[in-house]
């Protein structure tokens, strides 16, 4: 069983990592931690650094939870995050939220909202928690 994490460098990507990772503690499942972008961190800040990419494996670690990173450029990150779910057979995806404009909504396709409508198993959205959301 496995638990797949959008994560993000942002507070939304952070609030998904601490709750993902209280959900494989809880179900004792494992997780794979999905940080993927259609450029790289020059021009998506969302897009972690690879020594970000380890302390985060190392801290998940430290919590018993066995941890898979997949840190890629990809041509689509919200069907990357579908993609892993349907290759491990996730049993919950996790993702990070946050209130859009409705102009907002309109000319921008949110990667949450995709994977929340498209992805076959449950999903988990998250908002964050400044003062609970660390792992």
């Amino acid at each position: 069983m496995t638990i797949v994490i959008a994560y993000g460098t942002d507070q939304y990507g952070r609030a998904a990592l601490a709750h993902g990772a209280a959900q494989a503690e809880l179900r004792r499942e494992d997780l794979v931690v999905v940080n993927a972008t259609r450029g790289d961190s020059l021009v998506d800040r969302r897009y972690a650094d690879d020594a970000e990419i380890e302390r985060i494996k190392a801290e998940l670690q430290t919590l018993g939870l066995s941890v898979s990173m997949r840190h890629d450029v990809v041509p689509d990150v919200a069907d990357a995050v579908i993609e892993v779910a349907e290759q491990v057979d996730a049993t919950l995806i996790v993702v990070g939220v946050k209130h859009r404009s409705p102009v907002g909504k309109a000319l921008l396709g949110s990667v949450a909202q995709r994977v929340i409508l498209d992805a076959e198993c449950p999903v988990l959205a998250v908002k964050p928690d400044p003062l609970a959301d660390t792992v």
